[in-house]
């Protein structure tokens, strides 16, 4: 089991790569980087590879199914990750992998919103969007993770090797931030300077495409995790619904004795049907929800045995 690992995940980021390892290996010379190559076609990997870093390949697309591939493959007591595109700090990671061994944090956020993403990043939508996803969240789950899609974090081994890994590319981040307030992780923030990326090297973020997959994500896992609510929710919107078409009906009746909208009466019967059914569904899914959990902190705890075996 590596001491520290550092997990660069990669795609055609042959400008800067070399500059990534080494830095990273001057701040955490104890660490042991690991490259893991995303179908570059630019030579990134023998890049990576001459400037001392342990390659690996991951072959399907996306930055989410690289780090499944990272997290099953590596043992670790702590984990740092990062960016191979020169955009995060290399100073910053002996502070923030000291908090998982020392304090013992699950997760450590590098915190690009409170410093100078603003002004760095040139992508004005991407600021907006980040803006968004981290109002979002913190409002939705109740939290104060301070930067949610940043690609620059540590980890501790119990978390990385109870996390389920659903996404296959860049809302990968907000899956972690979630998936660690809503099981109850201990979570820091480190403050970190963010610089834009040098001339020359791209973003593989779509700002559309990917910012839609993200807010999608929210979505499905607030259903997931907060069942209750959301389900809850629509059917109290559904019960409204049909209380405001059923009253002038009632009221109708209770004057004359007569029902003339008597499709209407129909219609809003079903809807309160409806409304009771999510009602139900979203009792039934909290229950299982808070098995889940349950069973989560046995996982958690058969992880921390497997570290001390492997230590």
């Amino acid at each position: 089991m590596d001491k520290i690992a550092v997990l660069i995940p990669c795609y055609n980021e042959s400008r800067t790569i070399k500059k990534v390892v080494t830095d990273f290996k001057t701040c955490l010379p104890e660490a042991v980087i690991y490259v893991y190559d995303n179908n570059s076609t630019d030579g990134t990997d023998e890049i990576a590879r001459e400037a001392g870093a342990v390659v690996r390949y991951e072959y399907r697309q996306g930055k989410g199914n690289v780090i499944r591939r990272m997290f099953r493959e590596i043992d670790a007591e702590c984990y740092v990750m990062t960016d191979g595109d020169d955009t995060y700090p290399a100073e910053r990671a002996k502070e923030m992998a000291n908090l998982v061994l020392l304090r013992g944090a699950d997760m450590v956020v590098g915190d690009r919103l409170s410093s100078t993403y603003f002004t760095e990043n040139k992508r004005r939508f991407h600021n907006f969007g980040n803006s968004l996803v981290r109002w979002s969240i913190n409002t939705l789950f109740q939290n104060d993770i301070k930067d949610i899609m940043t690609g620059y974090r540590a980890f501790g081994y119990e978390f990385v090797k109870t996390f389920p890994v659903l996404s296959a590319g860049f809302e990968i981040e907000t899956e972690m931030s979630i998936h660690a307030v809503e099981k109850n992780m201990y979570v820091e923030n480190v403050v970190i300077d963010y610089r834009d990326r040098p001339e020359g090297s791209e973003s593989k973020l779509d700002t559309c495409a990917d910012g839609f997959k993200v807010l999608r994500t929210i979505a499905k896992l607030y259903r997931a995790y907060k069942p209750a609510i959301f389900f809850g929710a629509i059917s109290l919107v559904l019960a409204l619904i049909s209380a405001a078409f059923f009253l002038p009906v009632m009221s109708t009746y209770l004057k004359t004795g007569l029902v003339p909208n008597f499709p209407t009466l129909i219609v809003c019967g079903f809807t309160m049907l409806a409304a009771i059914q999510s009602l139900f569904t979203g009792l039934t899914l909290e229950t299982i929800r808070q098995k889940n959990r349950q069973d989560f902190e046995m996982e958690l705890h058969r992880a921390a045995a497997e570290k001390k075996r492997l230590l």
